[in-house]
């Protein structure tokens, strides 16, 4: 009796204590996944619309992108049913009936999202790209700062019919037009050089009208047959010991950020040797991009004839180009850190009808080996290792 009188002492003298620590426990836990989850700015880039990109233009007064690749998946006009006309120097006016969604153009995370005395309502995302793009004048902001957003997703409601929209790289607005054609809606295919001089951003592009033409049919003309392996099918089956023919991208790699990572947002592995090594085709096939391409850097892009495509990015220098047919273990680029990135690496990608998925289903990345047996992929973007 006497040592159940303890205990139950015990407990009452230090209950308080018990349940103080476990709510504090509790509270770094959700903390450590609201940071995980979200990505953080600082209160001046959560206020200020205009506002420099900290690392922008850190290593280089350049960069480029290459909307020439972006396919349909990764753009969205802000308002596709919408009616724009070019308004003050920088910005459109799109105009709609109330109450429609306004949409993010790319893939990105939003920097800001209050309401402005000069704007109303604005939702400001920083895209993956190097831009921002601004929304204003909505009737009700749906995002917060920190939020992952993707092309096409819904961030606000339109309020009187209208919203004033305007694209800004490091805090300088530049011209709408120049990157979509406003009537049409479309995105332009060209691959565009951003320039930062004595604090102003100016926009140069690459190819001329007849180029981009050429560009363009090449592309057309890629063959390998289709993009979409499961042909009408809701599964698709890949038998890796068919594959006769392969090559680690990297001789003697290894992992120094696996798929998904913290953000759950990491489309590929990132594999490392050393700076300046050769990057080699990982199977046959033919080369459907090769460029810069948004944060990738130098990319390419490799379809092969058994239904997957495979993506190397951060190149110093890319030896193919669009339309090539490479094999196995033929070099193809050498290792660098282009676009974003912060050491020398390859940024290695596989996808099937143009979802990621984990290369660790393809290749052993510790032993930078093929695996054996069979992969099972459904439309719904889940893989499955047969037994």
């Amino acid at each position: 009796m006497a040592q159940c009188f303890a205990v139950s002492l015990f407990f009452c003298n230090f209950a308080p204590m018990i349940r103080y620590y476990i709510a504090l426990i509790a509270a770094l836990l959700i903390s450590v996944h609201s940071s995980m989850a979200k990505e953080e700015f600082s209160p001046l880039e959560q206020q200020q619309i205009s506002i420099e990109t900290t690392g922008l233009f850190s290593k280089s007064s350049t960069f480029q992108i290459d909307f020439t690749a972006m396919d349909a998946a990764h753009y969205s006009f802000p308002l596709p049913v919408g009616k724009a006309v070019a308004s003050t120097p920088g910005t459109i006016e799109i105009e709609t009936k109330k109450g429609d969604a306004v949409k993010a153009m790319f893939e990105g995370t939003v920097r800001l999202s209050r309401h402005n005395p000069n704007y109303g309502n604005v939702v400001v995302v920083r895209h993956n790209n190097g831009l921002e793009t601004v929304y204003a004048f909505n009737a009700q902001n749906l995002v917060k700062s920190g939020d992952r957003v993707k092309a096409g997703q819904t961030l606000a409601i339109v309020g009187e019919r209208t919203i004033l929209f305007s694209i800004m790289v490091d805090g300088n607005r530049i011209n709408p037009s120049t990157i979509i054609d406003i009537k049409s809606h479309n995105l332009r295919k060209q691959i565009l050089t951003f320039n930062k001089e004595a604090g102003k951003v100016t926009v140069k592009a690459k190819y001329t009208p007849e180029q981009l033409k050429q560009r363009a049919e090449k592309a057309q003309n890629v063959g390998l047959d289709s993009n979409d392996p499961f042909k009408g099918n809701s599964v698709y089956r890949l038998n890796l010991d068919l594959i006769k023919d392969w090559h680690y991208p990297l001789d003697g790699a290894h992992v120094i950020s696996g798929y998904g990572g913290k953000r759950k947002n990491h489309s590929g592995v990132d594999i490392k040797n050393g700076p300046g090594n050769k990057v080699y085709a990982a199977f046959d096939g033919k080369v459907v991009q090769s460029g810069v391409f948004s944060g990738y850097g130098k990319c390419i892009t490799i379809r092969h004839a058994f239904g997957i495509e495979t993506r190397y990015s951060h190149n110093s220098k890319n030896f193919v180009n669009v339309g090539d047919i490479v094999k196995a273990g033929q070099v193809i680029a050498i290792v660098g850190r282009t676009g974003r990135a912060t050491t020398e690496h390859v940024h290695f990608e596989t996808r099937i009808a143009g979802r990621a998925f984990n290369p660790e289903y393809i290749f052993d990345n510790n032993k930078n080996q093929l695996h054996h047996g069979t992969l099972q992929f459904k439309k719904n973007g889940s893989v499955t290792r047969l037994k």
